[in-house]
C-alpha cells in the first residue's frame, strides 16, 4: 500500500471522526461548545490565561491590553468568555481582567459545593495581584454584579466604580423564576422571563443542556450553599454608605431581577445613575452585545 495513500487515508478518518465528535456536541453538548469556542477566542483575541492561588484553590483569569483597569465579572453558571463581545469592543484601551469565578471555568474548587467566600476570597487574590495598585472599575453581571459591591463594602480603596448589570447585593429577587430547569419546557420557561421576547428562539439542544447542566454545573454547586449566603447580603443602610460611583445598566426584560430591583439600589446608592435597555433580558451582554456595548461606554464615560 503505498505511504502518501496510507497518510491520506489516516488524515481523512481523523477529519471524519473530528466532524463526528464536533456534530455530537453540537446537538448533545453545546454549552460547553460555546464555552470552549468562547474562551478560545479570548486568547486569539490577545488576553494571556493566567493561574493565580487563593484561598479557595487556583483561580484561573484572561489578562490583556493596556490603560485603567477593567475587571469582568460574570453570572452564577457561566465563565469568562460571556465578555468575548465586550473584549472584541474595547480593543486596547483597558487592561482587561477576566476571572473565572470560583468554581466555574478553570477555577478552583472544581467539585463539591460553591461557597460566597470561596468566590469573594478568589477574587480578592485575582485583584490583588492583576491590578498592581491601580484602583479598578469592576463591571459585574448578574452574581458578578452582587460580588462586586461585596468587595467594594470591603476595599473601596480598590474600586474606582462599579457597573453593576442586571445583579446587586441585595434581596428581593424573583422566586418564581426557576433558575434549575428539570425538564426542556421548564428551562424554556426559565429562558422566557429571562430574555426578551423579541430575542432568538433557544433551540432545543440548548435547552437540554441546560437541563443537564442544572443537576451538577455551577448553578446547582453554588445553589447549594444557599443557607450561608446571608452573610454576603448587603442592607438598603449598608449601600447609603457607599460612596463609590455606582453605574446600573439594566435589561428592562429582565423577569429575575426587575427593574424595580435597579431604582431600588438606585434610591439609596449616594452617586448611583440607572441605564437602561430596552427589548434586553438578564444577560445583555449575550443577548444585546451592541446594545450593551452602547450602555457600558456611556457607563464608563
Amino acid at each position: 500500500m503505498p505511504l502518501g495513500w496510507m497518510v491520506g487515508t489516516l488524515l481523512l478518518g481523523t477529519a471524519l471522526v473530528g466532524c463526528l465528535v464536533f456534530g455530537w456536541m453540537m446537538f448533545k453538548r453545546p454549552l460547553e461548545l460555546w464555552d470552549w469556542g468562547t474562551r478560545r477566542a479570548l486568547a486569539r483575541a490577545g488576553l494571556e490565561k493566567r493561574v493565580v492561588p487563593s484561598p479557595a484553590g487556583p483561580q484561573t483569569v484572561f489578562v490583556g491590553g493596556a490603560g485603567p483597569v477593567l475587571v469582568f465579572l460574570h453570572g452564577a453558571g457561566h465563565q469568562a468568555g460571556t465578555w468575548l463581545q465586550s473584549v472584541r469592543a474595547l480593543g486596547t484601551r483597558y487592561t482587561l481582567v477576566i476571572p473565572d469565578l470560583a468554581g466555574h471555568g478553570e477555577s478552583a474548587p472544581r467539585t463539591g459545593p460553591i461557597q460566597a467566600s470561596d468566590i469573594v476570597s478568589g477574587l480578592e487574590a485575582v485583584i490583588s495581584s492583576q491590578a498592581r495598585g491601580q484602583r479598578v472599575t469592576l463591571v459585574g453581571n448578574s452574581l458578578g454584579a452582587w460580588m462586586a459591591m461585596v468587595l467594594t463594602a470591603r476595599h473601596p480603596d480598590w474600586v474606582e466604580r462599579v457597573i453593576a448589570v442586571n445583579g446587586g447585593p441585595l434581596k428581593g429577587t424573583n422566586p418564581d423564576v426557576r433558575l434549575l430547569p428539570a425538564t426542556r419546557q421548564e428551562a424554556r420557561e426559565t429562558m422566557a422571563q429571562l430574555r426578551d421576547a423579541s430575542s432568538p428562539t433557544i433551540p432545543d439542544p440548548v435547552l437540554d443542556d441546560l437541563v443537564r447542566r442544572s443537576r451538577t454545573g455551577p448553578l446547582a454547586r453554588f445553589s447549594a450553599t444557599a443557607a450561608s449566603m446571608e452573610d454576603w447580603v448587603l442592607t438598603e443602610a449598608q449601600l447609603r454608605t457607599m460612596e463609590t460611583p455606582v453605574r446600573l445598566v439594566w435589561g428592562v426584560s429582565d423577569a429575575l431581577m426587575p427593574l424595580d430591583y435597579a431604582q431600588r439600589m438606585l434610591a439609596v446608592l449616594p452617586d448611583a445613575e440607572l441605564i437602561p435597555i430596552p427589548r434586553c433580558g438578564h444577560v445583555p451582554q449575550q443577548e444585546a452585545p451592541d446594545r450593551f456595548m452602547a450602555a457600558l461606554q456611556q457607563a464608563l464615560g
